[in-house]
């Protein structure tokens, strides 16, 4: 199942460094009308095993890295998700972020 991450520069280093180019893509683009804090962030089609693992992983990494200051900044980093992604993977972005969200 396909799944489009957000990252970061550096896990995007990591990652080609690691040669994990066979299960990811830079394909993706962010929607132009985000702004801000996540503007400079990339995406990337993740073949997954498990989407709701991956995308704990990259909203984990957005909310440390990005640096999430207020609620609007955690709706817009849902909206990233969400406008990125088929609705086959909507159920694991709402699983991934309640999951965090009540940890």
């Amino acid at each position: 199942m396909d799944a489009v991450i957000l990252m970061n520069e550096k896990r995007k280093k990591k990652h080609l460094r690691h040669n994990y180019t066979t299960t990811l893509s830079f394909s993706a683009s962010l929607p132009d009308d985000v702004q801000g804090i996540y503007a400079d962030s990339l995406c990337a089609v993740k073949y997954s095993m498990d989407p709701l693992v991956d995308l704990k992983e990259s909203i984990i990494e957005m909310v440390k890295n990005v640096g999430v200051r207020n609620w609007e900044d955690m709706e817009e980093l849902i909206y990233c998700y969400v406008v990125l992604n088929s609705t086959e993977i909507h159920g694991f972005i709402v699983q991934a972020f309640l999951s965090l969200c009540s940890s």
